[in-house]
């Protein structure tokens, strides 16, 4: 069942723009120069229940302003959408009540209170019954470890722990589809493992629908098995990271400990990314990784080894820009 269905969606945008200084300014009150820019153009998807998607491209590609269509914060110039069977910008409260978007960027917490204080507020917004508010409050607090923090002023807690009182938020009236935009840009490296598996967590216990987008691929190759990439407000593959990887990353990244130098042959390797005396690095060809394993073990006893994909920001970039031309591809 398609939680999520995206029919020739589009967004473009009027903007003003003028030539600097005095005369520039007093030229564009008698006649103001305008330009359109096509933010997102025609695009076409659906996502199952309780699927994960990851939503990705560069900046300004059309991310963010696809999901606020999504959720209803922005009006499409055209085309049709449906979440839940309902259309987002008719903003009904039965259709508000079932989402929720978290921006790693924005605060929904007021500032200058506590994060409890700003829970009771939503509890009125969305009409929760005290015990199931009571219930999902101390379940979430739980999960995210906050119950030290919930009655401190916002502005009085770290980055980390805002981050998780905003996943609390958003989450107290358990919402059947999340949109997460950049949920954890700023964040340690402990602290986006600790939101990821929250995030899983929420995905696999209540078969939430979710749309993620992060410009940290740990992000998206933690939660995510289908990808969506968009560049330049056009959907250019829509598939399997899995597929996405095999298909641009004809490369393995080999590195191994040895128990002894190399011979000088072997280090003028094509590919050897790394070497110290003991420990070595090398990218090669899929098909050649067996002869290339076979070299090296006959070099050296091998201490340790470890056979890995390209990382998938590399692949990313690889796929997004050559040459400035972009190839549209659905595998």
């Amino acid at each position: 069942m398609s939680i999520i269905r995206v029919r020739d969606l589009s967004k473009s945008y009027s903007i003003y723009s003028k030539n600097p200084g005095l005369l520039g300014s007093l030229k564009s009150f008698i006649k103001r120069d305008y330009s359109v820019v096509q933010a997102v153009k025609a695009i076409n998807f659906s996502i199952e229940e309780g699927e994960i998607v990851g939503f990705l491209g560069a900046n300004g590609a059309g991310k963010t302003t696809t999901m606020k269509m999504l959720a209803g914060i922005i009006l499409p110039s055209s085309g049709d959408v449906k979440v839940l069977g309902h259309t987002p910008y008719e903003r009904r409260n039965e259709y508000l009540k079932s989402i929720s978007f978290v921006a790693g960027q924005k605060q929904q917490l007021a500032w200058d209170l506590t994060p409890n204080d700003s829970f009771i507020l939503n509890k009125v917004i969305y009409d929760l019954e005290d015990n199931e508010f009571l219930r999902c409050r101390d379940e979430l607090v739980e999960l995210l470890s906050i119950r030290s923090v919930i009655n401190r002023p916002v502005r009085n807690l770290s980055l980390g722990e805002r981050m998780k009182c905003e996943l609390a938020l958003s989450l107290l009236h358990k919402p059947k589809v999340l949109f997460l935009d950049e949920p954890t840009i700023g964040l340690d490296v402990n602290m986006q493992r600790i939101v990821r598996e929250f995030i899983l967590h929420y995905n696999q216990t209540y078969k939430a629908t979710i749309l993620l987008t992060s410009h940290y691929m740990a992000d998206v190759e933690a939660l995510a098995r289908r990808v969506v990439i968009i560049n330049s407000g056009e959907i250019v593959y829509d598939g399997q990271l899995s597929h996405l990887i095999a298909k641009r990353s004809p490369k393995k990244i080999v590195k191994a400990s040895l128990s002894g130098p190399i011979s000088p042959e072997l280090s003028s390797l094509p590919g050897l990314l790394f070497y110290d005396g003991h420990d070595i690095e090398l990218m090669v060809e899929r098909d050649t990784l067996s002869s290339a394993m076979t070299r090296l073990m006959s070099e050296r006893v091998v201490l340790d080894i470890s056979i890995h994909d390209e990382p998938i920001d590399r692949v990313l970039e690889g796929y997004l820009s050559s040459n400035g031309e972009f190839n549209v591809q659905i595998f």
